[in-house]
């Protein structure tokens, strides 16, 4: 019926052994007591997703996604037969030293799980805090292929997909426009090195020549040196891996004529905002026609007004259907093991995801929980399929586009496995 996990469990095991024998196997640590103890009875969330600081458009979708899936389960008549409580709430900020006070805040309260980071780099500032409080961290939204084989005890689990499947649907968006000489350029964290080298080899196995890879500091004032390399390179197409910053690369790339109306220009998850053209020239909104990227699917019509009935005032929904699926299979996961202990749940997390009876709900899942079924749950953001690593196998990617009003519209998808 389930498929083993063999390694996550081990792993799960050699984990417990060690906190236990840091602890002198006594009850310090998690909410109800101490690990592998069984659990109080009560999932405990909490979160550390972005409120402020550059990615707090990010934030909002993800914080309501969270608040939904916590009310809906609750609707749903809970989790082991108790309603999830509010979920503790802290910034992850934009900043490392942020990001590690808000996961300790949230750890001090006992929670069983933690939402977040945002942000690949914050979650690497965090995650072995999390893991080694042996608690489980699920994230949204980071896709830094160094998550794959993190040594996290098992413990963190990410909805969206490796920035190496994004880099390949990217790399086929760029092809199929007919583009053979490719610069990109990408901010100097884990998350703009990782898509610049996965996206780098992608292009070249496409048959594409790839003229310049160049990172930049996000938090530079100026970026008229970045340019000017781009002009020396002569490439036909752009690719630029940033956040909000990028607003103002774009903005120097159109001033030194390697913009949207003078090549193409494409962008990755990070550039797909609702605000950018506006960010980019508020008198021209147009300024970006024609750009393009991918970025993991939020195109989920059903969902989305889900979202916009419960939180009428959110503009941006990106990630918002992977964090409502990272509360959904911790939750399922809690009822499969019937037990809150992380270290105990943490290994369904895998399996409700595959290899079971498909259902699309908490409520639909948990009926076929209760009379003894394998599930395989398929979340609101498509399919997830998890590995033994913790992520989805195959990454559906919405291609937006930004018109000559400046609306954000998607174009098509691509699918891509890691198989």
């Amino acid at each position: 019926m389930r498929a083993p996990a063999m390694r996550r469990s081990a792993v799960l095991l050699s984990a417990i052994a060690l906190v236990l024998t840091a602890c002198g196997g006594g009850g310090a640590g998690r909410g109800g007591g101490g690990i592998g103890d069984g659990g109080d009875g009560v999932l405990n969330l909490g979160y550390v997703l972005p409120e402020t600081g550059q990615l707090a458009s990010l934030g909002a979708p993800q914080i309501e996604s969270v608040k939904l899936a916590i009310e809906e389960i609750n609707d749903a008549g809970g989790v082991l037969g108790q309603p999830i409580p509010e979920a503790v709430s802290t910034d992850e900020g934009g900043q490392p030293e942020v990001a590690v006070r808000s996961a300790g805040e949230v750890l001090s309260r006992g929670v069983d799980a933690v939402i977040g980071a945002a942000a690949s780099s914050m979650s690497l500032a965090i995650i072995d805090n999390v893991t080694g409080s042996g608690v489980v961290q699920c994230s949204a939204s980071n896709t830094a292929a160094t998550f794959t084989d993190y040594p996290d005890s098992g413990l963190y689990f990410r909805t969206a997909p490796s920035d190496n499947l994004q880099a390949a649907a990217l790399s086929k968006v760029i092809t199929g426009d007919g583009h053979e000489r490719v610069a990109v350029v990408a901010r100097d964290d884990d998350y703009g090195r990782g898509l610049l080298e996965s996206t780098t080899k992608a292009l070249e196995s496409s048959g594409a020549t790839v003229v310049l890879g160049e990172t930049y500091a996000p938090e530079s004032e100026s970026f008229d040196q970045l340019t000017r390399k781009l002009r020396d390179a002569d490439p036909d197409a752009v690719v630029v891996v940033a956040f909000e910053e990028g607003a103002k690369v774009l903005q120097a790339m159109i001033e030194a004529g390697v913009g949207p109306r003078d090549l193409g220009v494409y962008g990755a998850d990070g550039l797909r905002n609702t605000e950018l053209p506006e960010m980019v020239s508020a008198d021209d909104r147009g300024a970006l026609a024609g750009m393009k990227g991918t970025a993991p699917t939020a195109d989920n019509d059903e969902y989305r007004e889900r979202l916009r009935k419960f939180a009428p005032d959110l503009r941006e929904i990106q990630f918002a259907p992977q964090a409502y699926d990272c509360v959904t299979i911790i939750a399922l996961a809690v009822e499969a093991a019937q037990s809150d202990d992380p270290t105990v749940f943490a290994a369904e997390i895998n399996r409700v995801t595959r290899d079971g009876e498909k259902c699309t709900s908490f409520a639909e899942c948990k009926k076929l929980l209760d009379r003894g079924e394998d599930i395989d749950y398929d979340g609101v953001s498509g399919p997830l399929e998890f590995t033994e690593q913790g992520e989805p196998d195959k990454g559906v990617f919405d291609v937006y586009a930004y018109d000559e009003s400046g609306e954000l519209q998607v174009v098509g998808t691509r699918e891509e496995s890691s198989n």
